[in-house]
């Protein structure tokens, strides 16, 4: 496995970071990894993020590459005055409740109220003071971001981790319901692009793209439910089911006057999605409306139907940070690597 390999080690040079980074990812498993060559970090509720600074400029990246340094003045403020001369950081950008836990909710009140309430987690360092460190260890690389945050105000915060004890770690984290866990090998070097690591969820939680809505009932506010799909690998775009439940009066206001401009003529669905089913009231398609797939959403569910519709689904937020045509649906796989 590539990843378990000696690392390579580079020569410092006095060189500013790459532009951008694109950032390592995670693969969906059913089982945390056994053994000390993995550690395991708690997996955070919010915008994945990348931080470039440069002698004093600093830059967010989402995970598509895209700047968005505008739109969190004080993170930037916050990062600007590190000690460095240069960096480039991996991280989780949050909103936290009162209650310690992310939440992916607080990240869009954000929008509204600013960026204040926000904390950068950072979980990596691939470049520091002109050396690019993306060819050593993990752990030297955490170490190093470790001792470069000590002193850092506390809305940029190290995002620790656990050595082994991988099921425990995640057992844990479904008793104080977490989203899941991140683990990755002790040893490996940074792989931009490719899904070395491995995600353990207790709640499922996935991405979808708006489709449509459909009318509401009685005293409900602009709309029913928004329809929800995804794409296959080949491209078709397949129906998911619905989102009703999750959305106050004012989220609910807000999404219909974000769908307005992706109105369309016709479904965009591969096939036309089912009237009913077992679970759940009919579908009534004359009460929908269509929109073209652009709008990425953010749900929770209990299970996928033998149908495959999901079950009991709760609307968490909108993404802004993932193209509609990027939306496939996740499939876990089993994880055996590791040993006691």
């Amino acid at each position: 496995m590539f990843a378990s390999m000696p690392a390579r080690t580079r020569s410092p040079t006095k060189t500013s970071p790459p532009a951008w980074i694109k950032p390592e990812l995670a693969a969906l498993v059913k089982q945390a990894p056994k053994g000390t060559d993995w550690l395991h970090e708690m997996k955070l509720d919010g915008y994945r993020m990348h931080a470039r600074l440069d002698a004093g400029r600093v830059k967010i990246i989402t995970r598509r590459g895209n700047d968005w340094t505008a739109k969190y003045p004080t993170i930037v403020k916050t990062l600007a005055e590190l000690r460095v001369e240069n960096a480039y950081l991996d991280g989780e950008l949050c909103g936290v409740g009162s209650d310690g836990r992310t939440a992916f909710n607080l990240i869009q009140n954000s929008m509204e109220h600013g960026d204040a309430s926000l904390v950068f987690f950072l979980f990596d360092l691939l470049f520091l003071n002109g050396a690019d460190l993306t060819g050593l260890p993990l752990l030297e690389r955490k170490a190093k971001l470790e001792k470069l945050l000590v002193d850092a105000p506390s809305s940029i915060r190290f995002n620790d981790h656990q050595i082994g004890h991988g099921p425990a770690f995640h057992k844990v984290a479904c008793e104080h319901r977490l989203e899941g866990i991140v683990s990755k090998r002790v040893n490996s070097r940074y792989e931009p692009d490719r899904r070395s690591w491995l995600k353990i969820k207790c709640l499922n939680r996935e991405e979808f793209v708006v489709v449509g809505w459909s009318d509401p009932e009685g005293s409900r506010h602009r709309i029913g439910a928004l329809l929800l799909g995804y794409y296959t690998p080949d491209g078709k775009l397949i129906y998911a089911g619905r989102a009703g439940t999750g959305m106050p009066e004012r989220e609910l206001e807000r999404l219909w006057q974000r769908l307005q401009p992706l109105v369309a003529g016709k479904t965009p669905l591969s096939a036309p999605p089912p009237r009913g089913g077992r679970f759940g009231s009919p579908l009534v398609l004359s009460r929908v409306h269509w929109v073209r797939p652009e709008m990425v959403v953010e749900i929770s569910f209990v299970e996928w139907t033998p149908d495959g519709l999901l079950r009991h689904v709760v609307y968490l937020g909108e993404r802004e940070d993932k193209p509609g045509r990027d939306v496939r649906r996740n499939r876990p796989s089993s994880q055996t690597d590791g040993s006691d």
